[in-house]
């Protein structure tokens, strides 16, 4: 492979899709796209969709089965770390078969908690391909869920504080009052103190399951917690992002 582009596709909506992202996707002749298993098979439906609509020319798709790692370690760098290397590994064996130019679709923008550009930064390191790369920024979650619920992240003057449900349950930073958090598989809000803060909570932002709650955190900490419970049972996964505010 002699270029690759490592493409942000927006959070499911295909209309999220930038002109940018729709000019670097309609220059490659293969899509290397990572397999979550049958649970998530609407996300790469949602990827097939997107590239039916956008790309005009041929192109080959490639499966990549995404390698399974534990969700619950002891040591969550040295287990994430070991992830990285065996999804590199699957990654530079099909790069070295692929003569053309190359994509990844990433879900949101590449830059925000995902790993593809460390996967392939790792790829190059091992020294075994060589490729010249490019990135397309994609709108976020983030940005999604602020749309969907027309809202500012910040109010006048205050930063807003990005994290995971894996930090929060540390606790909020002092004087941090806006915090979005992401990969939260644990409703951690509930952890929270004080009931004087706003959530605004979305699952599925830009796709046709999107589900929107928001008011008063003691006030729709359960149904949240209720909902969130009953999509993950009928769909087998959810993704959802939410902002809390003092």
């Amino acid at each position: 492979m002699r270029e690759l582009f490592v493409i942000g596709i927006g959070a499911g909506d295909p209309d999220q899709v930038t002109v940018q992202a729709i000019k670097a996707m309609n220059k490659a002749d293969v899509f290397f796209v990572i397999g979550k298993g049958d649970e998530k098979q609407d996300l790469v439906d949602l990827r097939t969709a997107i590239l039916e609509e956008h790309v005009t020319g041929p192109y080959r798709v490639v499966d990549i089965v995404d390698p399974p790692r534990d969700r619950t370690p002891s040591d969550y760098e040295g287990v994430v770390d070991d992830w990285h290397e065996r999804r590199a590994a699957l990654f530079e064996a099909e790069f070295a078969s692929e003569p053309g130019v190359g994509a990844i679709l990433v879900w949101g923008d590449p830059s925000l908690y995902d790993s593809t550009l460390r996967i392939v930064e790792r790829v190059l390191d091992r020294g075994n391909v060589s490729f010249d790369y490019s990135v397309i920024p994609g709108v976020t979650s983030v940005q999604s869920l602020a749309a969907q619920h027309r809202i500012v992240l910040n109010r006048i003057g205050e930063p807003v504080h990005i994290t995971t449900g894996r930090r929060l349950a540390e606790g909020l930073p002092d004087g941090v009052d806006n915090a979005v958090v992401m990969l939260d598989a644990h409703c951690t809000f509930t952890q929270v103190p004080g009931d004087d803060v706003q959530i605004w909570w979305g699952a599925y932002l830009g796709t046709p399951d999107e589900v929107l709650i928001s008011g008063r955190l003691r006030d729709v900490e359960d149904e949240i917690q209720r909902v969130r419970a009953e999509l993950r049972e009928r769909k087998g996964w959810i993704m959802d992002t939410y902002l809390l505010r003092r």
